[in-house]
């Protein structure tokens, strides 16, 4: 199946892979459909992007690679509209929010895309203060190194 991406232009999924959002993505509500693209092998990058809308893509990335420590739990509530019954199904995104530089790029840990990878469900959830998770941390650190 061939869709057209907001970041590559053309290309072709497997219909399999796509992950349902039954409640979109906050302000895309409408986008019910998505699909994980890698950017690389062994990257930590991904572009959800929406299967009906071009315009619709999200560079996000693997969050525990930049921020080690990165934990949360899940609400009831939350496991039970995923149909979460074991960790080891759980896939988390956060989405990015690319600058000029990667000094000043960041990456949304307080509202992680959450996915079922076993049922291709998923959802953006946005977690409790309790979390002390940043909207904005950094990808980079001002050393240098990539977090």
């Amino acid at each position: 199946m061939k869709i057209q991406t907001k970041f590559l232009g053309e290309v072709t999924i497997d219909p399999t892979t796509i992950i349902e959002f039954p409640q979109g993505i906050p302000a895309f509500e409408d986008e019910k459909q998505f699909v994980l693209i890698p950017l690389a092998e062994k990257s930590p990058f991904i572009i959800l992007q929406s299967v009906n809308t071009q315009s619709v893509g999200f560079m996000a990335a693997y969050p525990f690679d930049f921020k080690k420590d990165y934990a949360f739990d899940l609400e009831k509530v939350d496991e039970e509209k995923l149909e979460i019954d074991e960790s080891d199904e759980v896939l988390v995104y956060s989405l990015l929010t690319l600058k000029d530089s990667l000094e000043n790029s960041t990456m949304n840990l307080l509202a992680p895309i959450v996915i079922n990878a076993q049922k291709k469900l998923g959802q953006q959830i946005v977690l409790s203060e309790s979390a002390h998770h940043p909207l904005r941390y950094p990808l980079r650190s001002k050393e240098g190194s990539v977090r």
